[in-house]
């Protein structure tokens, strides 16, 4: 039992180990613009071209009457400052007004070295260049901007025409790509990348993954370094929308017709350590006329903000969308997470902080699984006592392993022991645990949740008591000294003491296990999000007390079976009688 016991701890620390290590930190982006105004500018600097070339087929057509300065357009949504620039038609900032990134909103076109641009056109395919040419601009209401140009593609005359359409209270807005004139490809393409700011992308603090909608089915279509490695994923014509998600924020395409092909791509882009990129690649079509329907969904990762595009409650009427799969988790552990994060809505809105929240539903977690953790001590405290008759066996039979094995079989199914019975709740418990730390670092409503002010203000974020960035500790990366995870060691420690049996307290394996296995785990969580540490101070401590009472119940039934136990009566031997 020993043997089995620490192979699962062993292989529970690896598997967390390997989960823990592929979880980002943020930096501020740039500061708001102004709402609502149209102005003349000097037009930018020529962003840099990437470092794989890129082919302009077409040339754009001489004409006086278009405007020879920048113009950009502010328009504010009430959830969203957006700032347009009739230099190509495009957006060049997409700020979040209810989401901050430390002391700025949070930037959905993430700059680079120069200003980035998104929802950019290029006349041509991937290979061709976006279009930097000046547009006209037609402010046509405070929430519909329209910029138009004529280029000669081939020779022929084409006008083409991008007509913005952003409505109130909506992170969804519509773009109308119009082309009059000519077969011509063109291509869409988003922003190289949204924030917040970021360092890099780790896979834990911030993360980019790209998924697709087609034919009802929500698919996966990889993660950022999987789309990097392949050189970009391309979905064919058919899906209903795609998305790249990070982990609070999201770029979803929707597009009205089919035709486009959509490719995800991490084509580099200076000044950003990664990009992430979804284009629409739309192939020529034999019409004088052309007008596709594009809607774009910029904004929060959470179920509240995508929810209404199932119901109707949009400005657009849309519904069963789906877009919801964004926010939930997908692979086996989904719906666990989603009843954990059901329950810790509910102890919220009962009692409104996120860090109470937390302990309550470790609470119940906790009382559900006590059955379990009781059922796992009555059969630490079987083993005890068929200890001495294992031993017998064992030192009986250690020539003979096969014999051995069927008589310790035999003794099993006539005390009614399963020797797995001990180790079923900690392999239950895992699940458990793996969805918690994914809700725990994912759930948007804990972004920016404070639980205790001054100390803990944000629940997504590791807390910290003194900060001496912007220095780090060589080797490790530190530049903050934590309290959470000192509290987590020793909260540890004493799960550990109290939790030992007294068969382990002369294991040196398992007092390694109990010394060793806090200071391995507190180097992998120095730097997680808070409110999993909370969670697992919480647990240890309820688990102590849970076993505190189990280890009183044990004693009482030793005591139990002790005088249920026949007394000895030592007779002493007759004196025979003299002849």
């Amino acid at each position: 039992m020993e043997k089995r016991t620490l192979l699962a701890v062993v292989l529970s620390i690896v598997v967390i180990s390997a989960f823990y290590l592929i979880q980002g930190a943020f930096f501020p982006p740039q500061p708001p613009a102004p709402a609502n105004t149209v102005t003349e500018q000097p037009a930018p600097a020529p962003t840099p071209t990437p470092s794989a070339p890129l082919v302009i087929a077409e040339t754009p057509q001489v004409d006086n009457t278009l405007p020879g300065t920048e113009q950009r357009v502010n328009i504010d949504t009430g959830l969203a400052m957006v700032v347009l620039t009739n230099a190509g038609g495009d957006v060049v900032s997409y700020k979040l007004r209810e989401h901050k990134d430390r002391d700025d909103f949070v930037e959905m076109v993430l700059p680079g070295a120069a200003e980035s641009h998104a929802f950019t056109i290029a006349l041509g395919d991937l290979k061709a260049q976006p279009i930097s040419a000046f547009f006209n601009v037609t402010r046509i209401s405070d929430y519909i901007v329209e910029f138009s140009r004529d280029f000669a593609v081939s020779g022929s005359p084409v006008r083409l025409t991008k007509r913005y359409d952003f409505r109130p209270d909506e992170y969804m807005f519509e773009l109308t790509v119009t082309l009059d004139g000519g077969p011509v490809t063109y291509t869409l393409g988003s922003a190289p990348q949204f924030g917040p700011r970021f360092e890099k992308l780790d896979q834990r603090y911030e993360y980019r993954r790209y998924y697709t909608f087609t034919n009802g089915k929500f698919k996966n279509e990889g993660d950022q370094a999987k789309v990097g490695k392949s050189g970009g994923t391309t979905i064919p014509p058919g899906y209903t929308w795609g998305a790249v998600a990070g982990k609070y924020f999201t770029l979803i395409a929707i597009p009205l017709a089919s035709q486009a092909e959509m490719v995800f791509s991490t084509r580099a882009e200076p000044g950003l350590s990664d990009a992430s990129r979804l284009y629409l690649v739309r192939p020529a079509v034999n019409d004088a006329h052309t007008s596709d329907v594009y809607r774009f969904y910029m904004g929060p990762k959470s179920q509240n903000a995508l929810g209404v595009y199932d119901t109707a409650a949009n400005s657009f009427k849309l519904r069963d969308l789906q877009l919801i799969k964004v926010a939930n988790t997908s692979g086996f552990l989904g719906p666990l997470e989603t009843l954990l994060k059901w329950l810790l809505m509910i102890f919220y809105k009962i009692i409104p902080n996120y860090g109470i929240a937390i302990i309550l539903l470790t609470l119940l977690v906790k009382v559900i699984m006590f059955p379990l953790t009781k059922k796992s001590s009555e059969a630490t405290l079987r083993m005890q006592t068929l200890s001495p008759a294992i031993k017998e066996i064992q030192e009986k039979y250690k020539d003979n392993p096969q014999k051995m094995n069927t008589e310790m079989g035999a003794l099993y199914k006539k005390e009614g022991y399963n020797p797995l019975s001990g180790c079923l709740p900690m392999l239950i418990q895992m699940p458990i645990f793996f969805a918690m730390y994914n809700l725990f670092n994912t759930h948007f409503d804990l972004r920016g949740a404070m639980f205790i002010p001054g100390w803990i203000p944000d629940l997504s974020l590791p807390e910290y008591i003194w900060s001496f960035a912007p220095f780090q500790i060589p080797l490790l990366g530190w530049s903050a000294l934590r309290a959470l995870p000192f509290i987590y060691v020793g909260s540890q420690l004493l799960y550990g003491k109290v939790t030992q049996t007294p068969d382990q307290q002369g294991n040196a394996q398992m007092k390694m296990m109990l010394y060793a296995m806090p200071v391995i785990f507190f180097f992998i969580l120095y730097d997680v999000p808070s409110g999993l540490l909370v969670y697992w101070i919480m647990s240890n401590v309820l688990t102590m007390i849970q076993q505190l009472t189990i280890n009183k119940y044990i004693a009482k039934k030793k005591g139990m079976l002790a005088a249920a136990e026949p007394a000895k009566v030592i007779v002493p031997p007759k004196k025979r009688k003299r002849r």
